[in-house]
């Protein structure tokens, strides 16, 4: 059926996903929404993960409130070992990201279903799309520069 049978979550997960700290801001939460790609806030006290914010948790809260309490781990959270498998058919039509953690509540990594639902994200995925996004910005930037804008 797919290629995920005997795979564990560690396997597929992204290792350096963007984190932010526990001080940070709904505003600050909202402001990393900005980019489309990204679908979750991991919030972190230190190396631990202490709440995993998703764009509609932050509806009519104030800027200033503790992005931690915006979110939740519950449903959210997977741990390295979980199966592959069995962690995609969960994640199907259901949520897109899942933060891994370990037993202590230590973040390893961000399990990120592709859009197709095909398969999953990777290290090089991500790498791959920043420097086509900073290729593009320095394009627009010198075109600006062309036309005067």
């Amino acid at each position: 059926m797919t290629r995920f049978g005997g795979a564990t979550v560690a396997e597929a997960m992204l290792r350096a996903p963007k984190l932010l700290d526990h001080t940070a801001t709904v505003t600050q939460v909202r402001e990393l929404f900005r980019d489309d790609h990204v679908h979750v806030a991991l919030v972190v006290a230190g190396a631990v993960l202490v709440s995993v914010v998703e764009r509609p948790d932050l509806d009519g809260l104030p800027g200033g409130m503790p992005a931690w309490r915006a979110g939740r781990l519950t449903g959210r959270v997977v741990r390295p070992d979980a199966d592959l498998l069995e962690t995609w058919l969960a994640m199907r039509g259901h949520r897109r990201r899942l933060a891994v953690a370990d037993g202590e509540g230590g973040l390893l990594g961000l399990l990120c279903l592709k859009r197709t639902g095909l398969g999953f994200c990777s290290d090089a995925d991500v790498a791959a799309r920043a420097r086509s996004q900073e290729k593009h910005a320095r394009d627009t930037a010198v075109q600006a520069g062309k036309t005067g804008l």
